[in-house]
């Protein structure tokens, strides 16, 4: 068995036995560079769903969205795919990638001419 396979049976054992009690990750070690870091690590979102959600996710990864080709490969009506989706969206947090500044943000932009006045007055408007 290759490690790879072997850690991802190990990875589902350990979310069997977690059953959906949080885990917190102490040590991560990267043997193929040689770095090993300790300290406690909390799992990113996807990792913290239970084993059967993981799957469906990636099922309707695979799927490329399509709740039909879902309701046909796990047998289960659009209602209930949709249904699933919700209650697994729910319990992540929607990460913002272009967040909007913050006030002290924006004035320091236009204390350093980065930004004309009539921007930050428009960049404030849209904060309230």
């Amino acid at each position: 068995m290759s490690s790879e396979r072997k850690s991802g049976t190990e990875w589902q054992e350990l979310l069997r036995m977690a059953q959906g009690a949080s885990l917190l990750v102490e040590r991560v070690r990267i043997p193929e560079k040689g770095i090993t870091v300790d300290g406690p690590f909390v799992l990113p979102q996807l990792a913290r769903l239970t084993l059967e959600d993981q799957i469906f996710i990636t099922a309707f990864l695979r799927a490329h969205g399509s709740i039909k080709e879902m309701e046909q490969v796990f047998g289960i009506s659009y209602p209930t795919v949709k249904g699933r989706l919700n209650r697994i969206a729910a319990q992540l947090e929607f990460v913002e990638n272009n967040p909007a500044p913050s006030r002290s943000e924006i004035l320091e932009r236009l204390n350093q001419g980065e930004i004309t006045a009539d921007e930050a007055i428009r960049l404030l408007q849209e904060i309230k």
